[in-house]
């Protein structure tokens, strides 16, 4: 990929792009520049893009994706550099490209508007909507051309314009449909609330446990995501009761099973975003923020409760990765790495047997080989086209869920570890994946609290110092903890205003830096976080929180969510801080207000335990409080 002009080129060419570019060269995330050279003439979301398409009488297509997504790639290389797609796009329709981390708002609402008409999700998004903005038509991915029953993007472009110009009533009709039902969906409190009793986390912890996978670990079939609420969840429910004890250990061989699989980094340490196979082997390799916040803690609780040194060595591994290769020079850390590397998804992670012994020679070549599952014939499928490479991806088949090494000896271990050190020095010669340099306050928040957790479990001030840097950084240059936080940093610039997630996980991670430090400033920084929360997102009669500000824009809805995704819900994450708050402060204000919470989406907790796991959590914690 060609390098992009420089800030001060690029403040010279006009506001279109000009010849080479379009309109997103002007823009600061990573996601949309990547885009800024397709023949596309891509709009930014913003008025400019809303007036062009009411004025033109054009429906809009909105595409949603992220930087380090593996099919946003593909898509773009088979159609968004595609010359004739480009033309049928331009001249027909008004194309919108939206950063869903940067618009998390955005991305929600019409996610929903996705899986409701077609049962799925993902990204990248891909949505036609009306000039005011009302989804009549929505997909994830499309080939250029029709292949394998599915519809190609080129045949869904022309149709779709035909039917914008031919039979408009059936537009206005299934647009009319379609954002009812994604206003309904995103208010995520009914009025079936429950009681708020044991009978209510029983019934939750029960249908949870019903899925999990004794075999591999986990819950359900491939793909398999980190399952970062029920873990947290589980180990809380055994350390609260007796009765509940038996349920560590489920948590304890997903933790034993992800730590010996593909999904996890040996050489670099931290995790790729989800396994595409139940065993944990084969992952889509993104390695994201937020996924390694999550799942820091819990490696660092489990360390903690037990002492064992394979939780200790990955919850370590994890943070180590990300004060080496996420951290920012100000202090903030950086959202993600890319699947891809030299147009090949996992191509910087995988290792053939004679690059193993080139870099460790022949002998501990083949005992590393032999630790780590690294064959000649490869143990590596793409996961597109299913084609076998010659390279394989490291792992402890071996020990694998039973163990992972809980027989190793202390020399053993330690000779692991050197390999490995020495293997990670040779791969950082390689072409690099794309790293988003975005700063995004929630996830930088998750990770705060992370690494202060860290730092008490395993006793090493170095996480603390790079929290306490981060949460600096928040303070000076992302808006300081009151009503003008802002959720993104990116080239220096902060924007938009902040979203429920950001006040909420960053109002988290001070009250964890609060836990180990007991310095009066985080306690007092959380108070004014969850207090702009209080007055700004609250729904009415205090029934939990939408996921923007009053103050914010108008948008097609005003999303309420209850469910973890792979961030923990809003909502579940606002009553656990504000319980620590009651607690901590002996504010009664935020008992009440965290128990109206939990209340407000109790009926989502009855109907999908398996997707409310934070305020399951959130009721444990509520139940032991009052």
């Amino acid at each position: 990929m060609r390098p992009l002009p420089s800030r001060s080129e690029i403040a010279r060419l006009p506001a279109d792009g000009g010849a080479e570019f379009n309109r997103l060269i002007h823009e600061r995330s990573p996601y949309l520049r990547q885009h800024a050279r397709n023949p596309v003439k891509w709009y930014p979301w913003g008025e400019e893009a809303l007036e062009r398409a009411a004025s033109n009488d054009l429906p809009i297509f909105l595409s949603i994706g992220y930087s380090t997504c593996h099919w946003c790639h593909v898509m773009e290389r088979e159609s968004f550099e595609n010359e004739e797609i480009a033309s049928i796009l331009n001249r027909e329709f008004v194309p919108i490209k939206v950063d869903r981390e940067e618009r998390p708002d955005l991305d929600a609402i019409y996610m929903k508007a996705t899986q409701l008409a077609t049962g799925r999700g993902g990204w990248p998004n891909s949505l036609w909507l009306t000039p005011e903005q009302r989804p009549f038509y929505a997909g994830t991915y499309f080939p250029p051309e029709d292949r394998m029953h599915m519809p190609g993007f080129r045949t869904v472009l022309t149709q779709l314009a035909r039917v914008w110009r031919e039979r408009r009533a059936d537009v206005g009709a299934q647009a009319d449909a379609l954002t009812g039902a994604v206003q309904e969906l995103c208010d995520g409190a009914r009025e079936d609330t429950q009681a708020l009793d044991d009978g209510l986390l029983e019934s939750g912890l029960r249908a949870i446990t019903a899925g999990f996978d004794r075999q591999h670990g986990g819950f359900g079939a491939a793909p398999k995501f980190p399952p970062h609420g029920a873990l947290r969840l589980l180990a809380a429910a055994a350390a609260a009761s007796p009765r509940h004890r038996g349920l560590a250990a489920l948590a304890e061989q997903t933790l034993r099973a992800m730590a010996a699989g593909g999904i996890h980094d040996h050489i670099g340490g931290g995790f790729h975003r989800y396994a595409t196979d139940e065993r944990w082997h084969l992952p889509h390799f993104e390695k994201m923020l937020y996924d390694n916040a999550q799942l820091a803690s819990v490696y660092a609780d489990a360390a903690a409760a037990g002492g064992d040194h394979l939780f200790r060595e990955v919850a370590a591994g994890i943070c180590d990765w990300v004060l080496r290769e996420m951290t920012a020079p100000a202090g903030g850390f950086y959202s993600a790495l890319d699947a891809d590397s030299e147009g090949e998804e996992g191509k910087f992670y995988l290792w053939s047997p004679d690059e193993v012994a080139a870099v460790l020679g022949t002998a501990d070549g083949t005992g590393f080989c032999r630790a780590y599952d690294v064959r000649p014939e490869g143990n590596f499928h793409d996961e597109a086209t299913g084609e076998q490479g010659v390279r394989s991806i490291a792992h402890r088949a071996a020990t694998s869920a039973a163990g992972a090494g809980a027989a190793e000896s202390d020399a053993e271990r330690e000779r692991l570890r050197e390999w490995r050190r020495r293997l990670l020095e040779a791969r950082a010669a390689r072409v690099w994946p794309h790293r988003d340099e975005k700063i995004l306050t929630a996830w930088n928040g998750l990770m705060i609290g992370a690494l202060a957790r860290s730092s008490a479990a395993l006793g090493a001030p170095s996480y603390f110092d790079a929290a306490e840097r981060a949460a600096s950084f928040i303070e000076r240059d992302l808006g300081g903890f009151g009503g003008e936080l802002q959720a993104c940093s990116c080239e220096g610039v902060a924007a938009p205003r902040a979203y429920l997630d950001d006040y909420v996980f960053l109002a988290h991670g001070l009250l964890e830096l609060h836990a180990v430090t007991k310095r009066a400033k985080h306690l007092a920084n959380a108070r004014t976080l969850m207090d702009v929360v209080l007055a700004e997102f609250a729904r009415p009669n205090g029934a939990g929180f939408y996921f923007t500000s009053a103050r914010g824009a108008p948008l097609l809805a005003r999303i309420s969510e209850p469910y973890d995704h792979a961030l923990p819900s809003g909502n579940g994450m606002a009553a656990r801080v504000l319980l620590a708050l009651a607690a901590r402060c002996e504010e009664p204000r935020y008992l009440r207000a965290a128990g109206a919470t939990i209340e407000a989406f109790s009926g989502a907790m009855r109907r999908a335990p398996q997707g409310t796991e934070t305020l399951l959590l959130a009721l444990l914690e509520y139940l032991r409080a009052r």
